[in-house]
C-alpha cells in the first residue's frame, strides 16, 4: 500500500464475525459497495424496493446502504472565502432578470440558495456527490420504500457519460437489447448530458407496463430502444458440473443478503462432487452487499486476509474488512473468475480480494471501477450526498481508477453472440484443465 494510504485503520471485523453481519446488511450513515444509491434501475419487489443502493422498507427484508445522518446548517462561516462574487452575481440577478416567457417565474430566495448548493456541488466533478432540494429527497424517500416498474438494468457514469454499467438476466432491458457499456444519450427524448444519475433513475422509473424510450450510443450509431417498464425479480446465481471438463461453474448475478447462503449451498455441491477445478462468474453483476463480498471471499482466505479497505484519504480512520475466515476451500482448487465491464462494486471486491491473494485468476475484459463511499446528510430538509471514501483492493490499487485488469484476456465479439459461443468459458475450462 502506498504511503498516501498508511494512515490510522480500523478493522471491521469483531471475533469470528465480520462487523456487517453475515445475512443482513445494514449499513448505518453509509451507502456501500461503490455509489449504489439510485443506481439499479428500478427493480421492485413484493414488500420493497432495490434501486442499486439496497434500500430497506419496513415491509421487506431488502436491507439498507442508507441512512440520512442528520447534518447541521449551524456552521461557522467560512471566512478565507471571499463571497462577494457570489453576492454580485446574487444582486445583479436580482435587480435585472426579466422573464421572457408567461410561463416563467422568478424563483424565491429558498430556491435561489437550493441552486446555489447545486452549484456548489456539481463545482466538484463527481456524478455520485449531489444535493437534493427538500421536495425532491421527500420524494426520493417516499420512493426507497415503494413500488414501481423497473426496467431491470444498472446505470452509473463512466467517462463523464451516462452508461449502463450491466442489464440484468431476463429482464425487460435485457429482453431489448440493452448491453453493458450503452451510453444513454436521451431518455423519452430528453437529453441526459445535464442530468445526474438520479434524475436519470426517477425519468427511467414509472408504472408498472408503461414504456420508455432510450436512445443508445453505439459503436457511433445512435439506436432508439423502448422499454416496457415491469415488476423485475433478479435472479441471483445457478451453478453445475461441467462433466465433460470435470469443471464446477457457479455464476452469481447480484449480491443480496441471500447471496452468501446460496452460495455456501453452491460451494457444498462443489465439494461433494470431486472437482478441483472452479469457475466463479462474475460477469454483468453490477454489486450489492458489501457484507455478501466479504462473506464468499472469506471461503477461500485465511480468517484475518485483508478483502477491501475504505480509504478515506486521511480524513478518518481508514476501515479494513478483513476474511472471517471460513476457508474451507482446499488450497489445491483452481480458481478462474470471469470478469466483464458489467462487473462493478461488490463484484469487483471480490474479484479484486481473489486475484491479490493469488487465489483465483481473472478472465474476460476490464471490469467497470465502480468503487467509492457515499455519506447522505440533512441540510435544511434537503440531502446532500458526498462521496467520501473509496474502495481499495488489498494491494492498494484504488477500484475506480480503471476497474480490475484480467490475469487473462478474452474479448466476446458479435458474432459470439451471434453464434452462441462463450470463448471467455472456454479460456477458463482451458487454464484450469491445461494450467495455462
Amino acid at each position: 500500500m502506498s504511503d498516501e494510504n498508511k494512515n490510522e485503520q480500523i478493522d471491521a471485523t469483531d471475533g469470528n464475525r465480520n462487523f456487517l453481519s453475515k445475512h443482513k446488511d445494514v449499513s448505518p450513515e453509509k451507502i456501500r459497495t461503490g455509489a449504489r444509491y439510485a443506481l439499479i434501475i428500478l427493480i421492485a419487489f413484493a414488500g420493497g424496493l432495490l434501486v442499486g443502493g439496497l434500500y430497506q422498507s419496513s415491509t421487506s427484508s431488502t436491507a439498507t446502504h442508507l441512512t440520512f445522518t442528520g447534518g447541521s446548517t449551524n456552521t461557522t462561516p467560512d471566512t478565507s472565502a471571499n463571497m462577494s462574487g457570489f453576492w454580485g452575481a446574487w444582486n445583479l440577478l436580482k435587480s435585472n432578470f426579466v422573464e421572457t416567457h408567461a410561463s416563467s417565474t422568478i424563483p424565491n430566495t429558498s430556491q435561489e440558495v437550493y441552486g446555489a448548493i447545486k452549484g456548489l456541488t456539481a463545482s466538484y466533478g463527481d456524478p455520485y456527490t449531489v444535493y437534493m432540494p427538500p421536495q425532491d429527497a421527500k420524494v426520493f424517500k417516499q420512493d426507497i420504500t415503494g413500488s414501481f416498474g423497473g426496467v431491470g438494468m444498472e446505470i452509473g457514469v463512466k467517462n463523464n457519460v451516462l452508461t449502463v454499467i450491466s442489464p440484468l438476466k431476463n429482464t425487460p432491458a435485457a429482453r431489448a437489447g440493452i448491453l453493458s457499456g450503452d451510453t444513454i444519450v436521451a431518455i423519452d427524448h430528453k437529453p441526459t448530458d445535464t442530468i445526474s444519475v438520479d434524475a436519470a433513475v426517477k425519468l427511467i422509473r414509472g408504472k408498472i407496463g408503461t414504456t420508455v424510450v432510450l436512445s443508445i450510443l453505439r459503436n457511433g450509431k445512435i439506436l432508439t430502444i423502448k422499454v416496457v417498464r415491469a415488476n423485475i425479480e433478479i435472479p441471483e446465481m445457478k451453478y453445475h458440473l461441467n462433466k465433460k471438463s470435470n469443471t464446477f461453474y457457479i455464476a452469481l448475478y447480484t449480491f443480496t443478503a441471500n447471496s452468501p447462503q446460496l452460495f455456501d449451498n453452491a460451494l457444498q455441491k462443489f465439494k461433494a462432487s470431486g472437482s478441483r477445478k472452479l469457475i466463479i462468474d462474475l460477469r454483468g453483476n453490477p454489486g450489492g452487499y458489501l457484507s455478501a463480498a466479504v462473506d464468499i471471499a472469506s471461503h477461500f482466505l485465511p480468517k484475518g486476509d485483508v478483502i477491501v479497505t475504505e480509504d478515506y484519504k486521511g480524513k478518518k480512520p481508514n476501515v479494513v474488512h478483513r476474511s472471517i475466515g471460513y476457508d474451507d476451500i482446499s488450497p489445491n482448487t483452481k480458481i478462474a473468475v470471469l470478469i466483464n465491464q458489467g462487473s462493478a462494486s461488490a463484484a469487483e471486491i471480490l474479484s479484486g480480494a481473489l486475484q491479490d491473494h493469488h487465489r483465483a485468476i481473472l478472465i474476460g475484459t476490464r471490469s467497470f471501477g465502480k468503487g467509492s463511499v457515499q455519506e447522505m446528510f440533512t441540510i435544511d430538509g434537503g440531502s446532500l450526498k458526498i462521496t467520501v471514501a473509496r474502495w481499495l483492493t488489498p494491494s492498494g490499487k484504488s477500484i475506480s481508477d480503471g476497474g480490475l485488469t484480467p490475469n487473462i484476456k478474452v474479448n466476446i465479439t458479435q458474432s459470439d453472440i451471434t453464434k452462441g459461443t462463450d470463448p471467455q468459458m472456454a479460456r477458463a475450462i482451458q487454464y484450469l484443465t491445461e494450467g495455462k
